[in-house]
């Protein structure tokens, strides 16, 4: 009866092992009313945070990571190109954080670079460094112009936790999907 147990033990921790490596320590979200979605990591939970941003996750141990999704309106016929290229249009946005921290933060754009879909739409992807009073962050962020409005998926971490968490919150922005 006892190996029994064992061996159910065992098949019930490989399956959930196996799940966590299939789906990569990701999970999926959907938005069909705004009509994006994205992957976000494992365990996270939706917060509420109103009239920030449309959604927002964080890690339940390291509340201040997080990955997001604001909205924004654009003229009618506006394309991401119009916005300017990757680095203007990080350089913007750039400003707005800056501008929500507070005067006592900087933040640089360490990297920004076009895609190109195979759908034929534009995503650019942003790297930023931010230095704010409460310490240093490092913020991924692809932002695309769907339907009149300006897509922004932000997912940021402090600095100190940025190598472990990196490679996942670039899957989490490359996953990011507007239709």
């Amino acid at each position: 009866m006892l190996k029994r147990l064992a061996t159910v033990l065992v098949i019930i921790v490989a399956v959930a092992l196996q799940s966590c490596v299939a789906g990569g320590g990701l999970q999926g979200y959907f938005d069909q009313y705004s009509g994006y979605e994205f992957l976000y990591p494992n365990g996270w939970v939706e917060v509420p945070v109103p009239g920030v941003a449309d959604v927002v996750f964080h890690d339940i141990i390291h509340e201040t990571e997080n990955v997001s999704v604001v909205i924004g309106d654009v003229p009618t016929g506006t394309t991401l190109e119009d916005l300017g290229s990757p680095t203007e249009v990080g350089y913007k946005l750039s400003k707005s954080f800056s501008a929500l921290s507070g005067d006592d933060s900087n933040v640089e754009l360490l990297n920004a670079q076009r895609i190109d879909t195979a759908d034929n739409k534009t995503y650019y992807i942003l790297e930023y460094l931010a230095e704010l009073p409460t310490g240093r962050r490092h913020n991924l962020a692809s932002a695309i112009v769907r339907r009149g409005k300006l897509f922004t998926f932000n997912a940021s971490t402090t600095e100190e936790r940025w190598e472990k968490m990196k490679a996942m919150m670039k899957q989490a922005v490359a996953s990011f999907k507007v239709s």
